[in-house]
């Protein structure tokens, strides 16, 4: 009883190793069959950047004071000389008795050539003064006139930050340099202005530009770089309008290259030439892709199906139950597919191998 009980025990223990066995062997996958098509390759250079106004304009004041009124609002189109900013002058305890105490001495040094033209004409009249110093105490007193009225315009424009002159008004509202649109706004009412001079950069009051001519500001790889070339085509994808398309030309590329962590890169600007119809704002994250070179109506291939050899190139094809390679001579690439130039005909069949697994 007990040798049928071993017995039966073997047997089950052999039929379970050879399951294992077999059912741990796949089967081979058969090989897929992809045709060779006839198609369009192109050859295209990446840039990524943003889109950005050709010209954009940082408004600044000249003159110091506080902000008392902003007439725009962002977004607004404004023409040459629209009033954008009315500063009030805040001269400081010093500056401003400064200017008062110019008026007075100015006053003073008229009064007394005032009094020394009087006293001269009354002696050029009696023939006791030449002409030629008589003519010097007019221009005196003229000089000392004009700089007591400049006194009187400059305290004037100080305080009230307005004034008129040979009737033109002169004031302290910052205007509209370009026709555009607002793009930003810096400062806002009671914020103080530092004036722009030669010895300080001012403040930015706000930014505009004319958004009909907007630029792809981006960069491109060094391995792509020496392929384009100014005044090739371009077409713009606008990551916020994923559905447009935006043409675009090549307008400039940098000389200088600069470092990105380990990448190489150089800057290039193209120009939008047609936005189709879409709304484009500055700052837009958008990519370029540059057509280099292309081939239309050609015979291609997936280029994953190409095995490689001491330098040649094969493809393997099915005859009659085998298997075998084949050379082809292949062009154009672009990255996905490529030209086939020599070696296989339209509609012809290419085995396809199954990836392998990795272990």
């Amino acid at each position: 009883m007990k040798k049928w009980v071993w017995r039966i025990l073997g047997v089950a223990f052999v039929g379970v190793f050879i399951y294992l066995l077999v059912s741990g062997r796949k089967a081979e996958a058969p090989l897929k069959e992809v045709n060779v098509v006839r198609g369009t390759i192109s050859e295209k250079a990446l840039a990524v950047g943003t889109i950005e106004p050709d010209k954009e304009i940082k408004v600044k004041s000249t003159i110091p004071g506080i902000v008392s009124e902003v007439m725009f609002k962002v977004g607004d189109q404004v023409m040459p000389g629209s009033p954008l900013f009315k500063i009030t002058p805040n001269p400081t305890p010093v500056e401003y008795v400064e200017a008062r105490r110019n008026i007075e001495v100015a006053q003073v040094t008229l009064d007394k050539l005032r009094t020394d033209r009087e006293r001269t004409l009354q002696l050029f009249r009696s023939a006791l003064v030449s002409r030629a110093e008589m003519d010097a105490i007019e221009s005196s007193f003229s000089e000392a006139s004009l700089r007591h009225q400049m006194a009187l315009e400059r305290f004037e424009l100080m305080e009230k930050g307005r004034i008129r002159i040979s009737n033109r008004d002169i004031d302290s509202i910052i205007k509209s340099p370009i026709k555009g649109m607002i793009l930003s706004q810096k400062v806002f009412e009671g914020d103080p202005i530092v004036p722009l001079t030669n010895y300080q950069p001012g403040t930015d009051l706000c930014s505009l530009a004319d958004m009909k001519d907007l630029l792809f500001k981006g960069t491109v790889d060094e391995i792509d770089v020496g392929k384009v070339t100014v005044g090739m085509a371009a077409d713009i994808q606008i990551g916020a309008l994923p559905d447009s398309r935006i043409a675009g030309r090549v307008e400039r590329i940098y000389p200088k290259a600069r470092k990105d962590g380990n990448a190489t890169l150089f800057d290039i600007e193209i120009l939008v030439v047609d936005a189709g119809g879409k709304p484009l704002r500055a700052g837009y994250s958008a990519t370029a892709t540059v057509t280099v070179q292309e081939h239309k109506d050609v015979l291609t291939l997936p280029e994953r199906l190409l095995l490689f050899e001491d330098g040649k190139k094969f493809v393997e094809i099915r005859k009659g139950d085998v298997v075998e390679r084949k050379e082809v001579e292949t062009g154009l690439s672009d990255g996905l597919r490529v030209e086939i130039v020599r070696g296989l005909a339209e509609g012809e069949a290419v085995m396809e191998r199954p990836p392998r697994e990795i272990r």
